[in-house]
């Protein structure tokens, strides 16, 4: 339990490193990798390089700090970070090294505030936030072993196929390698795959994009032109090879509603989108399955929503191309606009509205949602890197 003391010290300058905390977070993970090389493992170089993991942690260290004595006002951050924690593995061990590194950052920008007391302070306030995290870590770490075809940290799946889904998207579904039973998922969740790389550790979270139960799982990956691993999987792995996977984790998940639901996405944002597709058609509930791409090149996964479209009346669909080809036939020419959503949303705000794809199409959408009264409560969505707003 955190003293009053250094409660009443970390009010008193939590004002200062508000106002430094994305320069903190900026200092400490150089400083974290040139201590502990190792740790680079964990992380996403682009995150790092775009400053979202940054200012991703320094928004959650404020307002866990602005909220000591009521954290239930965090919401659903904590566990949003608790799930990819575990989806990276993270263990105990490796958060001394975090409070290590994040108090020696704290130190070189503050300096002469930065006294002793106030590192004391914040280093308490930390070790109660880790013991938070490691204890729900290690209840779902156990919850995962105890699941029929469960597991804990890693396991090795083989690749059984690798199918070209658009010019940039591959599906590659993949078995356990030992033969043995396979953890079910709830649609939405992603899985983290582990390879080696030109002798590194690389770890990526993907969002698993086929139905539970069906005896695999499948991941979708979208070729970045930067992007080692997916770079990796879409030219080096082959049927046959090995990865290693964790267990699926998310909370970005289909809910059990039967009110309409509105499946909205951009680009690679359908693959979690395609794994709720099916699950929600035979629940009953009328599906409006919305999706957005550059043109027929780069749509993913068009064939099998258009098949499904004519199996079930509940499943509406609409496609927007922004840069169409000529032989293109879509419903809609340039971005999600307001008259768009408009026509081609259900009717009255009784809507859960599941959107997801790149960020700037995610605060489009979030924006144009709010205009056209869906409520914020029934509007969900996830990032595939560092949590981050949409303001409104």
């Amino acid at each position: 339990m955190l003293s009053q003391q250094s409660k009443d010290t970390i009010a008193a300058t939590l004002p200062a490193v508000q106002e430094h905390a994305t320069t903190i977070t900026s200092v400490f993970y150089p400083l974290m990798f040139e201590r502990y090389p190792w740790v680079k493992d964990y992380f996403n170089e682009a995150h790092q390089r775009q400053g979202t993991q940054a200012q991703a942690l320094a928004n959650a260290v404020i307002a866990y700090a602005a909220n000591l004595d009521r954290l239930e006002a965090l919401g659903d951050a904590v566990s949003l970070i608790v799930q990819k924690h575990v989806s990276l593995n993270i263990q105990p061990e490796h958060y001394p090294i975090v409070g290590e590194c994040l108090l020696a950052a704290i130190k070189e920008v503050l300096g002469d505030a930065a006294t002793d007391e106030v590192l004391g302070a914040w280093g308490e306030a930390y070790g109660q936030l880790a013991d938070i995290f490691i204890g729900a870590e290690e209840q779902r770490y156990q919850q995962n072993e105890q699941i029929a075809g469960g597991w804990r940290g890693e396991r090795s799946f083989r690749i059984e196929r690798k199918e070209q889904e658009s010019d940039v998207i591959t599906s590659f579904y993949l078995v356990p390698a030992d033969g043995g039973a396979l953890m079910d998922f709830i649609p939405g969740q992603f899985t983290c795959v582990v390879v080696t790389i030109d002798g590194r550790i690389r770890r990526r979270n993907y969002s698993l994009s086929d139905r539970p139960g069906v005896g695999h799982y499948r991941i979708s990956v979208k070729r970045e032109s930067e992007g080692h691993v997916s770079n990796y999987l879409h030219e080096q792995v082959q049927v046959g090879d090995e990865v290693m996977l964790t267990a699926p984790s998310g909370d970005f998940v289909l809910n059990q509603q039967q009110r309409p639901l509105v499946l909205l996405t951009g680009g690679v944002g359908i693959t979690p989108a395609i794994s709720m597709l099916q699950p929600a058609l035979e629940s009953g509930r009328d599906v409006h399955f919305l999706h957005g791409a550059m043109n027929s090149r780069s749509h993913a996964f068009r064939e099998h929503v258009n098949a499904l479209a004519e199996q079930h009346d509940n499943l509406s669909i609409r496609y927007v191309y922004s840069d169409p080809l000529p032989e293109d036939e879509a419903h809609g020419t340039g971005f999600f606009d307001r008259d768009m959503l408009r026509e081609m949303l259900p009717s009255g705000p009784d809507v859960d509205v599941y959107f997801l794809g790149p960020k700037p199409f995610m605060q489009n959408c979030r924006k144009l949602l709010s205009e056209l009264g869906v409520p914020e409560e029934n509007q969900r969505y996830e990032f595939f890197g560092p949590l981050e707003d949409l303001p409104v």
